[in-house]
């Protein structure tokens, strides 16, 4: 006789972030079946770190989906790309309609779109989460952000928000995102925002380190101090602990890391997708760039004999008050630059709703990242206060706090992107951070001449600011042309 099924829900993968996941779930009561493809990983899961739990195994797909409740839910933990296709196509024969499948992976948003529209088309309901926190958040609490069939929510909901982080009102950092691929949009962007995040503390820290001559133990103390106001966050609190680390030796460690930067590839997704949007993220941009930089470690070092430039040892590095305030400059420049970075995520965030058709809530996201995640700061309690006191706020650099903010460590910002570009210290994310601060606060940008170029070489036309917007013109301007335009288009 068939028993019935007990458990709430099957997790597929049993790598860290899947392993973590599912105790995760069965700390919080629910039932979990574990899978995965090589099933000596079950056993060895059920015998060690799921000794003495309510987790399943199961040794075959069939199993698996047997020992679920209706409806069942299948969570995917795989490595993103082939892998999740391939598993949808092995898990739907043994699905009903109403049954979910749910992919925790990384997976790029057009993935998901795709992916959303077949398990639909049968029958099934799809969900598409990014899970942040890494290993640690996956067991102990993400943040979450789910996307997909708007149906599926409420099956999923009671358990994704029980395992989430919790902010300190108790809210879970867990909430719908949207249809489709929102869910893995709003994880890549929030991937992206990380990426500028970590550049800007490098900058940080080669600016101490270079231009000040700072110890690992002095710039320690340094971020200690930034983690207890303004810049509080899950970034400059491990930035703390890694410079106070020691190596066997007792020399820092991190002197002895070589400096060539890895990259999975969500940060450069955002910026092909802000690209394709015609959105501005140029902090992101350039952090994913600064890795590539730092990758061409064999040429850097020849470059560096034959490719002369100042001393970066600043004058200042010597007195102990001026040091004292420069360190001061580069906090507020920090603090401001991340100010720019959220901004661009958001305005890209906007765009992408407008573009497929997502109604997203601001504020919400904001809570979403406000724990559990790698971007987890008191910062982003900020943001949500912005859109809760204003739905319709176009830009985060309008909202009353933040415009105040940067206008507090403008002096600063501008002051440590100057001296860092007099002694040869490269900023790449600061300075570009001040150039779209100062870019979007300009009523008049040069794109007038821009226009004529094109206009001249290309016959693309342009607008003249004497007449309504949408007329366009062309001129002949070497007198050998014709009067025939280049139809018009926007990039």
């Amino acid at each position: 006789m068939m028993t019935e099924p007990t458990a709430d829900i099957a997790v597929i993968g049993l790598a860290v972030m899947g392993q973590n996941l599912i105790l995760n779930m069965n700390d919080h009561g629910f039932t979990v079946v574990a899978y995965n493809r090589t099933v000596q990983k079950v056993d060895e899961f059920l015998a060690h770190e799921a000794q003495g739990t309510r987790v399943q195994g199961a040794h075959s797909i069939e199993e698996m989906v047997a020992k679920l409740k209706r409806p069942r839910r299948v969570m995917l933990m795989v490595k993103a790309g082939k892998a999740v296709d391939e598993f949808i196509d092995h898990v739907i024969p043994h699905l009903e309609p109403g049954d979910i499948i749910i992919d925790g992976g990384n997976s790029l948003f057009e993935d998901t779109i795709r992916r959303t529209q077949y398990v639909e088309s049968k029958g099934l309901l799809y969900i598409g989460t990014g899970v942040s926190g890494g290993e640690e958040g996956a067991r102990r609490g993400p943040s979450i952000m789910p996307g997909g069939s708007p149906r599926a929510w409420e099956h999923v909901k009671p358990i994704f928000q029980a395992i989430a982080a919790k902010v300190d009102d108790g809210s879970p950092c867990c909430d719908w995102v949207g249809g489709n691929g929102a869910g893995h949009y709003v994880k890549m962007v929030h991937n992206g925002i990380e990426y500028g995040d970590m550049q800007l503390i490098c900058e940080a820290y080669q600016l101490m380190k270079d231009g000040l001559g700072m110890s690992a133990d002095e710039m320690h103390e340094v971020f200690k101090e930034w983690n207890e106001g303004d810049l509080d966050s899950y970034l400059v609190e491990i930035t703390r602990d890694i410079l106070g680390y020691k190596d066997e030796d007792g020399s820092p460690l991190v002197d002895q890391i070589l400096d060539t930067a890895g990259q999975k590839g969500t940060g450069k997704w955002t910026v092909i997708s802000s690209q394709e949007l015609g959105m501005p993220v140029t902090l992101i941009a350039e952090a994913v760039y600064s890795r590539c930089v730092s990758a061409m470690k064999d040429e850097r070092v020849k470059a560096s004999k034959r490719l002369k430039g100042p001393k970066p040892l600043l004058p200042v590095a010597g007195d102990a008050e001026k040091r004292k305030k420069f360190i001061e400059d580069i906090r507020q420049a920090l603090y401001a630059a991340k100010i720019v970075s959220y901004a661009q995520g958001y305005m890209l965030m906007r765009a992408a709703a407008e573009q497929y058709n997502w109604k997203l809530n601001y504020g919400g996201i904001a809570l979403m990242w406000r724990g559990g995640c790698i971007i987890r700061s008191v910062f982003l309690g900020r943001i949500k206060e912005a859109f809760d006191k204003n739905k319709r706020l176009g830009n985060l650099l309008l909202d009353p706090f933040f415009k105040k903010a940067i206008r507090g460590a403008q002096r600063s910002w501008r002051n440590v992107v100057a001296t860092a570009v007099k002694k040869g210290i490269p900023v790449p994310a600061f300075s570009t951070a001040l150039a779209f601060y100062d870019g979007f606060r300009s009523e008049r940008l040069p794109a007038n001449l821009l226009q004529a170029q094109r206009d001249y070489f290309g016959a693309h036309t342009y607008e003249r600011l004497d007449r309504p917007r949408g007329e366009f013109f062309h001129t002949n301007w070497t007198g050998r042309g014709g009067t025939t335009a280049s139809s018009t288009y926007t990039v």
